[in-house]
């Protein structure tokens, strides 16, 4: 576990980040707290600031073909579409069927190119907690039974959805059936004592889950045991992670609490 960029003194600074996302490229992009869209380079040693949406940036993710980012934006409570080769930046989407976002949380896509989006509601306050987008923006509530606010989103295309509810806490898993609507909603995991936030497949096929709280990542067996892969008492290196991406055999997380991205070496 190690810093594999330090924004605290840098320019751009590295804002508080949540969202996190590995390209191709080898580059680590990250959102802040201020709007910014933030590209680090595949060594860590210089970042650059993209765009902003003057907002507030959650969950980030590039469309299966690399041509956009997608930044999850609380403040303007919208989808945003960077595209990569203008540098334009646009609104993609603020809800559908009628339900304004509330929170959005988290994109991810399918090979598809349709876009899956987290809606956090407190258990309290239910509402629409998933939602899925066609690459023109048109879209509808895909789940719509209440989550203990949906957080992270990790797919297995044609397989199933896992969503984090962070005050649960646990993972669900959602059915996708053959003709892509939602099925069956299962536990696929329950974390107490835990705030999970960020999923991500890593290259073993395994789940793993980045949690706000206590600082650590954790790993989910197919048998559903759990086990600890990184945890930080002190919060310093690993400071209330929140999403998590992977490039190889490691794992990227952004540190809500602190002003870094954290690299985990995993190994082959």
């Amino acid at each position: 576990m190690r810093v594999f960029y330090d924004g605290l003194f840098t320019t751009p600074r590295l804002d508080h980040p949540e969202g996190v996302a590995v390209h191709s490229d080898g580059s680590v992009w990250c959102g802040g707290e201020a709007g910014q869209l933030i590209r680090i380079d595949p060594d860590g040693g210089s970042a650059e600031q993209i765009a902003s949406t003057g907002g507030f940036i959650l969950g980030i993710a590039f469309d299966p073909a690399e041509t956009a980012l997608y930044a999850c934006d609380i403040a303007h409570r919208a989808v945003f579409r960077l595209d990569l080769a203008s540098g334009e930046l646009s609104s993609f989407a603020d809800g559908a069927d009628g339900h304004r976002f509330r929170n959005p949380n988290f994109p991810v896509f399918d090979p598809d190119g349709r876009l899956y989006v987290s809606d956090s509601y407190p258990a309290e306050q239910p509402g629409p907690p998933v939602f899925r987008f066609e690459s023109d923006g048109s879209g509808s509530v895909w789940f719509a039974e209440p989550l203990s606010f949906a957080n992270g989103l990790a797919l297995v295309p044609g397989e199933a959805l896992y969503v984090a509810e962070s005050f649960l806490p646990g993972v669900s898993r959602i059915e996708i059936r053959p003709d892509g609507t939602a099925g069956t909603r299962t536990i696929a995991a329950t974390l107490p004592g835990t705030v999970p936030d960020g999923l991500a497949f890593g290259p073993d096929g395994l789940l793993y889950v980045a949690c706000y709280e206590p600082s650590k990542v954790l790993r989910l067996d197919p048998d559903g045991r759990v086990e600890t892969v990184a945890h930080d008492p002190t919060a310093h290196t690993l400071c209330h992670p929140t999403n998590i991406a992977f490039r190889g055999s490691t794992a990227f997380t952004a540190n809500l609490g602190r002003w870094h991205i954290t690299a985990l070496d995993l190994g082959e």
